[in-house]
């Protein structure tokens, strides 16, 4: 082999290997990050809003209700044949007024939650939002929202599940799923860059 094609193999397997690096301490640094969010019960905010898809969250929306976190709970991404005794049901707690939970029909994933979240925060005049979803959905669902440069103030509501765990390097399952999360994560944090 001669010398250049030495020098092309060895700069190839350099590129190589610096690209799984830097993935690899991006995947460390998102799995803390996701495990670290404090969770403020204490700041009130004109809505609470629910992005479906995950465990508990729901329920979580609805407890925040309850306990006048907020004057109103949007949930977003709702099956068009599901009604509010139906959100009850599957939370397994009634809602003490449910005229206060509105349901969004249009979204059927991150990038559809964040333009009907927009549209309802909008058509609404919300100043402040307690944003309820999976611990591990935070990131992306805050980059969706970015490009709407919604003057909204945002407090994180972090549901953490049973089936996700933190010792994700001894979980084959946890591994693949946050893997799959971080990359959808680093494409959506990658297209707001050249937006």
């Amino acid at each position: 082999m001669s010398k250049n094609n030495k020098t092309r193999l060895f700069l190839c397997f350099a590129v190589v290997e610096t690209v799984i690096l830097t993935w690899f301490v991006g995947f460390i640094l998102f799995c803390n990050h996701i495990r670290h969010y404090e969770n403020d019960n204490s700041d009130k905010t004109d809505a609470v809003i629910v992005l479906t898809g995950g465990r508990n969250r729901i329920a979580e929306g609805v407890r925040l209700l309850n306990e006048n976190m907020a004057e109103r709970l949007f949930i977003s991404g709702v099956s068009h044949d599901v009604t509010i005794a139906d959100i009850e049901k599957k939370a397994k707690m009634q809602a003490e007024d449910p005229s206060k939970i509105e349901l969004g029909y249009k979204a059927t994933n991150t990038i559809e939650n964040a333009s009907e979240i927009a549209n309802w925060i909008t058509q609404n005049n919300i100043k402040s939002v307690r944003l309820v979803t999976s611990n591990y959905h935070i990131p992306r669902s805050l980059e969706e929202l970015k490009p709407y440069n919604l003057s909204v103030e945002f407090v994180i509501n972090p549901v953490y599940s049973d089936f996700v765990k933190n010792d994700w390097w001894k979980s084959w399952g946890t591994f693949k799923f946050l893997a799959f999360e971080y990359h959808k994560f680093l494409f959506v944090y990658i297209r707001n860059l050249f937006r």
